[in-house]
């Protein structure tokens, strides 16, 4: 009986990722970092992550929005531009979208593996 709940319970987790997936596949488009490099500097640039982690080294011209302050700190980011978002792997980038998209945000685009994949230049504090 308990390996039953047990495979029910992963099939559930595993139904409820894929349609995760597609579903942030539908509504954010994930750039290589050649893409992302041509574009951010003509939107706004948010990491998404913990500002440790932010403080640790970020694209140079992101503003730090972390993913649990996202709600309260939606009104800092417009509209009517393009978001570019980033975390270290793309997890958090992908809630901060669907944040965003309930609220109307349509451009939305996201860095090809996040952080972690990133080439170029970094700025840390010191």
């Amino acid at each position: 009986m308990a390996l039953y709940v047990t495979l029910g319970i992963l099939a559930a987790f595993i139904v409820y990722s894929v349609i995760m997936f597609i579903y942030q596949r539908k509504i954010l488009t994930t750039l290589t970092e050649e893409e992302f490099r041509a574009g951010y500097r003509k939107a706004q640039l948010i990491d998404v992550r913990e500002p440790k982690e932010y403080e640790g080294g970020h694209i140079l011209g992101a503003r730090n929005i972390p993913l649990s302050q996202m709600k309260m700190r939606m009104r800092e980011v417009r509209q009517d531009q393009p978001v570019y978002i980033y975390c270290q792997n793309t997890m958090r980038s992908g809630r901060a979208a669907q944040m965003l998209k309930r609220k109307g945000y349509t451009q939305l685009y996201q860095l090809k593996g996040g952080f972690k994949q990133w080439g170029g230049k970094i700025r840390t504090k010191n």
